[in-house]
């Protein structure tokens, strides 16, 4: 029954995903970014709570006294006996009705409030463009790596034919046991190389499995080659238009810190203002005592005036402006190492891009002289220590090739992402 219903199972669909398939599956499933959308949504009910500390308080109390049989003693007349008055239970219910009618931190508070929402809102844009960065050069590696096994695959499969050519010809005595054995050689040392190949191409899969959200048991593929990746840019020599630093993402970020932290000097001042609070109060008497003097309805106000903290205030308030100017400084030097950090990054796509001229070239020429030699071999006017020299420097073009055509699109990448072009 186990063997038939394993039979009849359906096996798991393998997940098949491009470019902009995986960018959005992170977008849904990336858990760091699941905890940033959650820190947004916190920051909507802390906006909520400090509105709220404004808004009418009610609150009631319900209460309930027994003397145990105690009496109040009472002489109206010296010589006379005292009157004893029995002390009677009593219970009362009281509604209270409070009301903020100014207080200078609560509307700082709500303003900060605000601020800390948007910062929330921005570190959420902040960590999507990071995810999407991370996902691309993720994506782009699993393509690197499953080309150079692809690669490194063909090139065994050639190789083998050779190698079974080369055993014939040696069986008729045309060439040296020497040559096969050295065939042999190679063909070990690239099953090596297929290997490692591939245990490089699983730990690729690992990483971008974590950041499009995925369990370790769910398989996929990605679509698309290096150079389909490469079509697919909008140019690789110049980023579009010159660099803006208000775009950039980390900048962003600093400046609502900065209105944050403005916000935070106004909050200083606003603790030397003065309180007013309003109330309403009203009692049932449910147990009334004998004597009761106490009405019923009650309305008021209160005023707080801070008057002297020992220089408490004074001192929070000069480490608040400590504390801007400090920001405000940060910002600035921010901003210059962006600048200088956007030309290194153009400076990186540009020598990317000649290297990756460079291969083409380099790679093409490989591939000529490769096929030159092998043919060579075939008719024996070469040695296999030839053909392997051949075969290994033919690897070496296309492995080049390959990481010099990573590295142009991992440079693109980078200078997207400085310049907030990620979405």
């Amino acid at each position: 029954m186990l063997g038939f219903l394993t039979m009849t199972l359906p096996a798991r669909e393998v997940m098949r995903l491009d470019l902009e398939g995986a960018r959005k599956q992170a977008i849904l499933y990336n858990k760091t970014l699941k905890n940033a959308g959650m820190a947004v949504d916190k920051s909507v009910y802390q906006l909520k709570e400090a509105i709220s500390a404004g808004l009418p308080q009610v609150s009631s109390t319900l209460d309930y006294t027994n003397a145990l049989g105690a009496k109040l003693s009472i002489r109206f007349v010296e010589d006379a006996p005292p009157t004893e008055i029995p002390i009677r239970p009593t219970s009362n219910f009281n509604l209270q009705v409070g009301q903020l009618l100014f207080n200078g931190p609560y509307f700082v508070g709500i303003e900060l409030a605000k601020l800390g929402k948007s910062l929330m809102e921005k570190s959420y844009e902040k960590s999507e463009q990071d995810i999407l960065a991370q996902v691309t050069g993720g994506y782009n590696l699993v393509l690197m790596s499953r080309e150079l096994l692809d690669l490194l695959n063909r090139n065994v499969t050639n190789f083998r034919e050779v190698y079974n050519k080369t055993s014939a010809l040696v069986s008729a005595g045309i060439l040296e046991q020497t040559d096969l054995d050295q065939l042999g050689v190679q063909i070990a040392s690239l099953g090596n190389s297929v290997r490692s190949s591939e245990r490089q191409l699983e730990l690729a899969k690992n990483m971008l499995r974590l950041q499009l959200g995925l369990t370790i048991d769910q398989d996929f593929e990605v679509l698309g080659t290096l150079d389909q990746a490469l079509l697919a840019m909008n140019g690789i020599s110049e980023a579009s238009g010159p660099f803006d630093v208000n775009r950039n993402p980390d900048f962003q970020l600093l400046g609502l810190q900065e209105n944050l932290t403005q916000k935070q000097v106004r909050l200083q001042y606003a603790a030397f203002l003065p309180t007013l609070t309003g109330f309403y109060n009203r009692t049932e008497k449910i147990l009334k005592p004998d004597f009761d003097m106490s009405p019923k309805n009650m309305v008021g106000l209160n005023l707080s005036i801070p008057i002297f903290s020992g220089g408490q205030q004074t001192a929070k308030l000069k480490q608040a402006k400590i504390e801007l100017e400090t920001m405000q400084n940060t910002r600035e030097l921010l901003a210059e190492q962006l600048e200088v950090q956007e030309k290194q990054l153009r400076f990186n796509l540009k020598n990317a891009n000649e290297t990756y001229l460079n291969q083409v070239t380099n790679l093409d020429v490989a591939r000529r002289v490769y096929s030159n030699l092998k043919l060579k071999f075939e008719q024996g006017m070469i040695s296999a220590l030839d053909l392997v020299t051949a075969d290994n420097n033919y690897l070496r073009a296309e492995t080049e090739y390959l990481t010099a055509l990573f590295q142009v699109l991992q440079a693109k990448l980078d200078l997207d992402k400085i310049n907030g072009n990620l979405k």
